[in-house]
């Protein structure tokens, strides 16, 4: 047995989820603070979730075709930091859609490399993966409160200075991570296309674009919402915190929660504390409180709902197909779902108004609500044996990500 290089990949995930700690709660204050205006500052970050329609797909295809998945990894660290760079001397609108394009389609090309990666070094230890993507968490909770304490004393061009300095460690560490020899699968291969036709997946699928969709006034304004009514970044970067603390949470004890619910009904309670969270944060922004338990209802709006919705797309989707089911979750509700709802949300926060946007992403919620109550049955997803719960218990490790 192979010696596992535990802190090498804990570092890279450390590094990887703190660039979102840093990037996703702040560049877009820094961008505002460039005097773009609410849509050129979602079309810029729509670049993540455009992106990720197709480039972790071409990346993979590489990586399979060449059989270097670690060259592959390395050679996104050094272009990400390259594409990032671009923002140290560009101003215009057009250059920095370019560079942001760069960044994105690079970056996005090394997790799932680096996931598969990490499971056949793992081989016979599975379990021990929450163990090294914990750091990944950690990674984000130490740069969105970090940063946002640094910021409350630095001018907003220090971002560029953390976000590059996360960069460069998510590259030092692609640099240390060794090749592990990968794992054939010996499963047939299954016809993806009758899957998608039944109307359990389809259903299934558009819940998760419109829950994406939903959170895209989230993930690019949230933080401009909270500064404009006058909280510190500090106190930005400890709510965004919460809501990966909450995350975590609702992850430990989703095994249990499973046992007792069943995926359905977790379903549609995340799709209702979705609606309940955003209309919370598009109209008592002014009550600390309110705002306190909006961010609580991250665990189960992104991590409640995201563990039910892997766990029953790798139940439809069983042998050689189960990684081309998770590639379309991945595209469908983080690539489309995420572009639509930041785009739209773009849109709306010029000519609504924040209220009126999240009451949007709300409104998005309930789309989704309506589709999992219509489109998907009860015993399309739970069994009385609890079978569910037993293989979530696997499957919940390799969850997580924004």
């Amino acid at each position: 047995m192979h010696a596992l290089p535990y802190w090498r990949l804990s570092g890279y995930y450390f590094f990887y989820f703190a660039f979102i700690g840093a990037f996703s709660p702040y560049f877009g204050l820094y961008l505002k603070s460039l005097s773009f205006s609410a849509w050129d500052i979602g079309l810029l970050m729509s670049q993540m979730q455009l992106m990720r329609l197709f480039a972790p797909y071409l990346w993979g295809a590489l990586a399979d075709r060449l059989g270097q998945r670690v060259a592959i990894v390395r050679l996104a660290g050094v272009l990400s930091l390259i594409g990032f760079s671009l923002f140290f001397a560009v101003r215009s609108f057009e250059a920095m859609l370019l560079a942001m394009a760069l960044l994105a389609f690079f970056w996005s090309a090394a997790l799932p490399l680096v996931e598969t990666l990490t499971f056949d070094h793992l081989r016979e230890q599975p379990a021990r993966y929450s163990r090294i993507r914990l750091w990944g968490s950690v990674g984000f909770i130490v740069a969105v409160m970090g940063t946002g304490a640094l910021l409350d004393r630095l001018p907003l061009s220090a971002l560029l200075w953390v976000i590059a300095a996360t960069l460069a460690g998510i590259l030092i560490y692609a640099l240390a991570v060794p090749e592990a020899p990968a794992h054939a699968a010996s499963d047939a291969q299954l016809p993806v296309g009758e899957i998608l036709r039944q109307r359990r997946v389809r259903a299934l699928f558009a819940a998760c674009v419109a829950m994406s969709a939903a959170h895209g006034a989230l993930y690019v304004f949230y933080s401009i919402h909270l500064a404009e009514h006058h909280y510190s970044k500090f106190l930005v970067g400890c709510l965004w915190s919460l809501g990966v603390l909450a995350e975590i949470v609702v992850f430990f004890f989703m095994v249990g929660l499973l046992r007792r619910f069943g995926l359905r009904t977790i379903l549609l309670l995340s799709f209702a504390a979705a609606i309940v969270r955003f209309l919370m944060i598009g109209w008592a922004v002014d009550s600390v409180a309110l705002i306190v338990i909006a961010q609580l209802l991250h665990g189960f709006t992104f991590g409640a709902y995201h563990a039910a919705a892997i766990a029953a797309v790798n139940r439809w989707f069983p042998g050689r197909s189960q990684a081309r089911g998770q590639a379309l979750y991945s595209s469908l509700s983080f690539g489309a779902g995420g572009l639509l709802g930041t785009l739209l949300s773009g849109w709306g926060w010029d000519v609504w108004g924040a209220a009126s946007t999240f009451t949007m992403s709300a409104a998005f919620a309930l789309l989704g609500l309506i589709f999992v109550a219509v489109g998907v049955k009860r015993n399309d997803l739970d069994d009385p044996g609890g079978g569910q719960a037993a293989s979530f218990a696997a499957l919940a490790q390799t969850s997580g990500g924004k």
